[in-house]
């Protein structure tokens, strides 16, 4: 325990010229105190204290999460543990954490360094899908966020669109900006709804992804624009996280995702899993030292690219991987 509130301290504080050392102390200790991630590098034939870079860290496959309890640490060094998504017969991932309490203060000072102040803003949560099961981390996330807005037109909304679309038109005029979070089905439901919306200066839509099998996939392009045409705005955010990361990244625009400090994300080569792509896309590989407790080092089955100015994009999911509920539009 004391290991995790060290290093929760560090990462909280983090500057990014010491991401790297921080990284590779991470690294070192769950090499040492995670027995899948310790068996996965032995199995692998890696001694953990060759590693010295960035680079050389192997990462986890994610489908681990699902198999396995993945936790660096003793079992009652634990709180609990939120569960992901999935369609009837999948199995779902568990990311066990250490401190809540943590997680919802890390999760809001993310948002914060972006947006500002939770409490300029009215949160409305439009969560259907998560809310109807237990042990989401964006619902979690979410409440908190709602709670911490200190609002009472703040507030979780699940199918009652016509009282969603009221409590807006309250709030259009009103000094605070609206954040509608958004999961990617609902917004698009509601987009398709036939309900007349109305300009609203002070709105920001964020869409956290996931279709959950109600709808068909779309490219992220077209259900920006249904969006940005229905709610009358310039862009829509979005928000890029998933059960397995404890860190989030945003993004104001063109999917276009801005990494905090805590985070970095390495694109491997689509064809080796072991190998860096030498090309502008590949698989993500991300480093979310907020997951100091469970394994930082993870390889997704998601595809990315940076752009010219060193911008992530999310592009989709490798063909053969499982549907997730986390924020990916297949392009």
């Amino acid at each position: 325990m004391q290991d995790f509130k060290s290093f929760s301290s560090k990462v909280t504080n983090l500057k990014s010229e010491d991401f790297e050392s921080l990284a590779l102390e991470i690294f070192y200790f769950q090499s040492s105190r995670n027995p899948i991630y310790k068996a996965y590098l032995d199995a692998r034939s890696i001694t953990p204290r060759s590693i010295h870079s960035l680079q050389e860290i192997p990462f986890l496959p994610i489908r681990f999460f699902k198999d396995f309890q993945v936790v660096s640490g003793a079992k009652e060094e634990f709180e609990g543990f939120f569960s992901s998504s999935g369609t009837t017969g999948m199995i779902t991932s568990k990311h066990y954490f250490w401190s809540q309490k943590w997680y919802l203060e890390h999760s809001k000072r993310l948002f914060e360094n972006l947006y500002g102040s939770l409490q300029d803003f009215h949160v409305l949560a439009l969560l259907p899908a998560y809310l109807e099961r237990r042990g989401s981390s964006l619902v979690a996330m979410a409440d908190y966020f709602i709670q911490e807005s200190n609002s009472d037109h703040s507030g979780f909304y699940l199918y009652n669109q016509e009282e969603l679309l009221d409590k807006m038109k309250v709030l259009a005029t009103g000094p605070k900006k609206v954040l509608l979070l958004g999961v990617t089905f609902a917004l698009l439901d509601l987009a398709e709804s036939n309900q007349d919306f109305f300009s609203m200066q002070n709105l920001i839509v964020m869409e956290t992804g996931g279709m959950k099998g109600r709808r068909k996939e779309m490219i992220r392009e077209e259900v920006h624009d249904i969006l940005t045409s229905y709610f009358q705005v310039p862009e829509i955010h979005s928000e890029y996280g998933m059960t397995e990361l404890m860190s989030q990244a945003y993004s104001k625009g063109k999917g276009k995702y801005t990494l905090p400090t805590c985070m970095r994300v390495l694109l491997r080569d689509v064809n080796d899993p072991f190998s860096w792509s030498n090309r502008s896309q590949g698989g993500i590989n991300v480093i979310d030292l907020g997951n100091f407790h469970s394994c930082s080092f993870i390889e997704t089955q998601d595809l990315g690219k940076y752009d010219e100015n060193g911008m992530l994009e999310v592009l989709g999911r490798f063909d053969n991987s499982e549907i997730r509920g986390c924020n990916l539009l297949v392009q």
